[in-house]
């Protein structure tokens, strides 16, 4: 197993990495909507999946990937009434591409954001 780390990403806020790649996979934690300072990123749904979003790419491109190399996403959303203005990101920044996805409302993410987003990719 080796460890993803990069310093265009926010550091984890607990005892967990950025992402871990194993034989070829990339297995990313959950993406929060923080900036790489770690600030979060205030505003509506949009304004904090576009900044997860920013957060994987960068992870995926430290590991050797990208957003196309995903085969598995898992949505954590606090509010499914958002779930049509989250997808509307969600497409746009995966183009033509579409993994295979979960999403689920929960009672509170950490940091109280809106959103969090983890994939699984496989290296080309």
């Amino acid at each position: 197993m080796n460890i993803v780390q990069t310093d265009k990403a926010p550091k984890a806020i607990g005892p967990y990495s950025q992402a871990i790649m194993v034989d070829g996979w990339i297995y990313t934690s959950g993406q929060l909507p923080m900036t790489a300072a770690g600030d979060m990123v205030e505003g509506d749904i949009e304004a904090q999946t576009e900044q997860v979003f920013r957060n994987l790419e960068a992870v995926l491109t430290e590991a050797g990937a990208s957003l196309t190399q995903v085969v598995k996403a898992t949505v954590f959303v606090k509010d499914l009434n958002d779930f049509a203005r989250l997808n509307a990101v969600y497409d746009h920044a995966f183009g033509g591409h579409k993994p295979a996805r979960s999403t689920v409302e929960v009672a509170r993410l950490p940091r109280d954001a809106l959103v969090e987003i983890e994939v699984v990719a496989r290296l080309a």
